[in-house]
């Protein structure tokens, strides 16, 4: 009570023209109801964020799950399958997490523009952003292909290295589809229509999961492809997941305006280059913090198959939780581009902050979660005792850092809502690669800590992440309320 009471003191507005005073923080010790009151002004939004969350929570889980059920039915087959899949999917996550990070771009824009409720700018913002979108899904497999030979070259074990190869190009192939779907479902989370790329992506799941079953194990009639099989399935899945979604969309009345197609005459460089504006530097964002959990995954495969394996277990249960704060970030980013299109910063710096409690409420549950189940937890992976011992220890301190990675990815959502990218852009490199990634470096290849040092850096990082980022947004949203002052 008394860290809220200061903290409403010192960075909050109370209503429009004043900040709590001391007498405030005082009367909350004093009277219960009075903090009840304070409090509920974040709690009361809890309802619409939730709405507007669980839909991408759903289906951003969904992404994870195509490469969950991947990990999951690969482990079957050994440890060093499944250490295949994390390698080959190593430097596709990169280039998935660049392309999604552009494409978060859309979401604030078509907020902004819904908040307005100017269709014609939304549907400009919209039919741009879905061109750029599939250009970089093209352009991303190409420079994939081109950096196969890098796997190569990691000091990698040679039996995984061999394996993931051919799963790696397959899968590589999916960034076009993904991309695709990625600026319709941008688009619609934008417009608060959360629902859709949700089913899409539970439909796509069911297929991947019956052409895992099918080809990885070569049931019935099919052959037996292992990771292959594995590959196919998430190529089928994400083409699926595509058409799904736009069918749904356009079953929506309400967004047939959007979808009149741009005469030449509409298409505007000058639109492209406000969503790359926005988009590159929201890439880096993505791009730093993954590339960081990559760079794990590489050092643990220098270490072995074995904790190569466990650091993709865990990796896997993280990322997971993860995806919680991806939704509600999403609804943040979503609100927050609402209340920049009718000026209302009182109310959007309280809608960011009800989310800061929403997602720490969250991972705080999943954080008791991982420390009571981390044991248990690794067997829905693999049966091998030595990976099972080590990937246990790593969700030890995935329980520790999952507070601050849930709220440096809301924070970094609500920074984005107000259209401010290259600052934090700037923070997450120095959080990630001049704090993290140097310790996780150090610990993991030159003392006895090993995988258990590697993720002592990203929790490190994680945490430095969040710390820098709720300053930029403490600063930028004062001095938006400031200036809105001042011109009122």
């Amino acid at each position: 009570m008394l860290i809220f009471s200061l903290y409403q003191y010192i960075n909050e507005p109370f209503d429009n023209n004043s900040y709590l005073s001391i007498s405030n923080i005082m009367c909350t010790f004093a009277n219960s109801k009075s903090y009840q009151l304070i409090l509920s002004r974040y709690t009361s939004e809890f309802k619409t964020n939730i709405r507007l969350a669980t839909p991408v929570v759903m289906g951003s889980l969904g992404h994870v799950l195509v490469g969950l059920a991947d990990d999951i039915m690969v482990g079957v087959l050994g440890p060093v399958q499944l250490a295949a899949t994390s390698l080959g999917n190593s430097l596709v996550f990169i280039a998935i997490s660049i392309g999604i990070g552009f494409s978060f771009a859309l979401t604030p824009l078509i907020a902004e523009a819904d908040g307005e409720n100017d269709i014609q700018k939304g549907r400009s913002i919209f039919q741009h952003g879905i061109l750029l979108n599939t250009s970089l899904g093209i352009v991303m497999f190409i420079m994939l292909l081109f950096a196969e030979p890098i796997l190569n070259h990691l000091k990698q074990p040679p039996e995984v290295v061999a394996l993931a190869i051919p799963y790696f190009k397959i899968v590589a192939l999916s960034m076009i589809p993904l991309m695709m779907f990625q600026g319709l479902k941008q688009f619609a989370d934008g417009a608060s229509q959360t629902k859709h790329a949700m089913k899409a992506t539970i439909v796509a799941n069911v297929i991947n999961v019956l052409i895992n079953f099918l080809l990885i194990y070569g049931i019935w009639i099919f052959p037996r492809l292992e990771l292959v099989g594995a590959a196919v399935g998430t190529l089928v899945s994400r083409i699926g997941m595509l058409f799904i979604l736009y069918y749904l969309l356009r079953k929506v009345p309400s967004f047939d305006p959007f979808f009149v197609l741009l005469k030449k005459a509409e298409i505007k460089w000058k639109m492209f280059i406000k969503i790359i504006n926005l988009g590159f530097p929201t890439a880096l964002q993505i791009l730093f913090e993954v590339g960081v959990f990559v760079a794990a995954v590489m050092i643990s495969g220098v270490l072995g198959a074995f904790p190569q394996a466990a650091n993709q277990i865990a990796m896997k249960l993280a990322s997971t939780t993860f995806m919680i704060a991806i939704g509600v970030g999403v609804a943040t980013t979503v609100r927050i581009g609402n209340q920049k299109g009718i000026g209302d910063y009182i109310n959007l710096r309280r809608i960011a902050f009800s989310n800061f409690l929403l997602i720490a409420s969250a991972m705080l549950i999943f954080s008791i979660l991982f420390f009571a189940f981390h044991s248990v937890l690794p067997y829905m992976f693999t049966t091998n005792e030595e990976v099972i011992e080590i990937a246990a220890t790593l969700l030890i301190v995935a329980a520790v850092f999952q507070l601050s990675d849930g709220l440096q990815a809301v924070i970094l959502a609500s920074l984005r809502g107000i259209q401010d990218v290259w600052t934090p852009s700037l923070l997450t490199f120095i959080a990630y690669w001049m704090v993290g990634f140097p310790i996780s470096y150090y610990l993991g290849l030159y003392t006895d800590y090993k995988t258990l040092g590697i993720w002592i850096g990203l929790s490190l990082g994680l945490t430095t992440s969040a710390i820098l980022l709720f300053l930029r947004f403490n600063y930028k949203t004062k001095k938006l309320i400031q200036k809105h002052h001042a011109t009122t």
